[in-house]
């Protein structure tokens, strides 16, 4: 009978997953791994029926006492299986076994102990032995196909199935196993489709629902916990990698996805460790191969860069970082570390802009990274974009409050203060370390270029743009060549606080020649306002 013919056996009718459940307790050490929280117990689903009657034994002298002491410890394993004391039952049969190691129905009965602990591969292994002492023994086949669906193998169920069903044609014991049987293999499809597509999310759903039909199976676990990987979900993921390797310690799929979850959480050395564990018990593990490569490459181009960087070689190191930045997008944790480590390359070589993009890269990535948030604000300061300054070291100080941070955004703030007022350096055209003389000379330089009379013949509107600079260039000097205003000015007081509401720019431009001993090229001043002056060129 063919897996279609097996198939069409089920009707359609209802597609609901159902959970087929044979463990209504469950030692947590089980050798398959299966959790006791997936599993149900309602004790009519999952009851197996022992075989009940008498063996037929052909009797010798020698085994009589063997026999009908095996029969007794069978009797009483089936009382003990009655009232559910699935230990006690299990240690009977065993006693049967021993004495009478060639009878099937033993084992039958062992097998169903096993099923109801939760012991599937002690099940499937007593199951097989009892079909293969009798190859017409329908039980056997029946647990054999229930034992291989819970444990997610669809080929040994549809061979149990099929093998059921050719000594027993028209029998319907196996329907729900044949339900499960279509589900799951609808389910591994999709399930298949969605990974290969890199849809991980949607495969952990299929994922989820193939082991509610198959709780013990390990190849469904591991799939799961991959995708929890791939979705960053990385504590979930190791739990399960885990847990199996905990049950099987040479389980190769397990170490490998116990790897991802290292590799993806900022541990490259543990990562690659477990990748090269898994193909010393897998040489051809596909996966293992491909990120073992990975996780060394990244793992040598990182310490590369840092070597470089630290021997003063800041483009190399800023190519090995970019070359490390394309290996895996996926690995967040590392990629910020690198961004980061990349920004200071930059703002070495003097890549302002740069340093701030990578440091932003790092902050998408992970929005508390200390490291990179500081290094932001730091370069923001240097080039006086103190709102985005004070915005970072606001930020780190949620994050951390220390005195440091406070005091870093106390003066961000202050500087932030002082450059929304005007600016008086930039108006003279001195730096803040300007001498006194540089100022006086910066003063005469700039009142001559925006006198009014200057621009008597302009336009209205230069006119008036003219007698503002003017001015400007009044209220600079009459701060910056007083120490104590300037003082004031330099530690971030208020323009409002200096006093300068009775200065009079043409005035003190007077003042300023007529004490400097010089001809500032005007004739005399008229009535007629500010820009009644005439100006005599030189």
């Amino acid at each position: 009978m063919s897996a279609e013919q097996i198939i069409d056996l089920v009707s359609d009718e209802n597609d609901d997953v159902i959970v087929i459940d044979d463990s209504p307790r469950r030692n947590d050490s089980s050798e398959d791994g299966a959790s006791p929280s997936t599993m149900q117990t309602d004790p009519a689903a999952n009851f197996q029926e022992v075989d009940l009657t008498p063996v037929d034994m052909d009797i010798g002298e020698n085994s009589i006492d063997n026999q009908a002491l095996a029969e007794e410890k069978k009797n009483a394993g089936n009382e003990q299986y009655k009232i559910k004391r699935y230990e006690a039952a299990l240690s009977l049969y065993t006693e049967a076994i021993n004495l009478c190691p060639d009878t099937p129905a033993y084992y039958g009965n062992r097998a169903a102990t096993y099923i109801m602990l939760g012991e599937y591969k002690s099940a499937l292994r007593d199951a097989k032995m009892a079909v293969t002492l009798d190859d017409k023994f329908e039980k056997g086949y029946m647990r054999i196909a229930k034992c291989c669906l819970l444990m997610g193998d669809l080929v040994g169920t549809e061979q149990a199935i099929k093998k059921f069903l050719e000594i027993d044609p028209v029998s319907q014991s196996l329907k729900h196993e044949l339900l499960g049987l279509k589900q799951l293999r609808d389910i591994n499809e999709k399930a298949a489709s969605c990974y290969d597509k890199q849809d991980y999310r949607t495969c952990l759903y299929h994922c989820d629902n193939a082991i509610k039909i198959a709780p013990a199976s390990i190849h469904y676990k591991l799939l799961k916990a991959e995708c929890l990987a791939m979705l960053e979900r990385f504590d979930e993921a190791g739990d399960i990698a885990i847990s199996i390797m905990h049950s099987n310690s040479t389980n190769a799929d397990a170490i490998y996805v116990r790897g991802l979850t290292l590799y993806y959480s900022d541990n490259l050395e543990k990562g690659l460790l477990h990748f090269e564990r898994a193909l010393q018990l897998d040489p051809d593990h596909k996966k293992a191969k491909i990120m073992r490569i990975k996780a060394k490459q990244l793992k040598e181009r990182k310490e590369k860069g840092n070597e470089m960087f630290k021997g003063g070689k800041f483009k190399d190191a800023l190519a090995v970082y970019t070359k490390a930045l394309s290996l895996d997008p996926m690995n967040k944790d590392i990629n910020s570390k690198l961004y980061y480590n990349r920004a200071l390359v930059h703002s070495k070589l003097g890549n302002i802009k740069d340093a701030i993009a990578d440091c932003s890269s790092a902050l998408v990535i992970n929005e508390k990274y200390m490291k990179a948030l500081l290094q932001r604000a730091k370069l923001h300061y240097s080039l006086e974009n103190f709102d985005e300054c004070v915005k970072d070291y606001e930020k780190a100080l949620k994050f951390e409050k220390t005195i440091e941070i406070k005091n870093l955004l106390k003066d961000a703030k202050l500087q932030l203060k002082k450059s929304k007022r005007k600016d008086y350096y930039k108006i003279l055209g001195v730096s803040k370390q300007a001498s006194e003389d540089e100022i006086k000379k910066a003063y005469r330089k700039r009142a001559l270029v925006h006198h009014p009379d200057r621009h008597a013949n302009s336009s209205e509107e230069e006119k008036k743009e003219q007698e503002r600079k003017f001015k400007e260039v009044g209220e600079a000097y009459t701060v910056l060549s007083d120490p104590v205003k300037k003082s004031r000015y330099d530690n971030g007081y208020d323009i409002e606080d200096l006093d300068q509401s009775e200065v009079d720019p043409q005035q003190m431009f007077r003042q300023f020649f007529q004490f400097q001993g010089g001809d500032a090229g005007f004739g005399g001043f008229g009535g007629g306002g500010g820009s009644n002056f005439t100006f005599r060129f030189g």
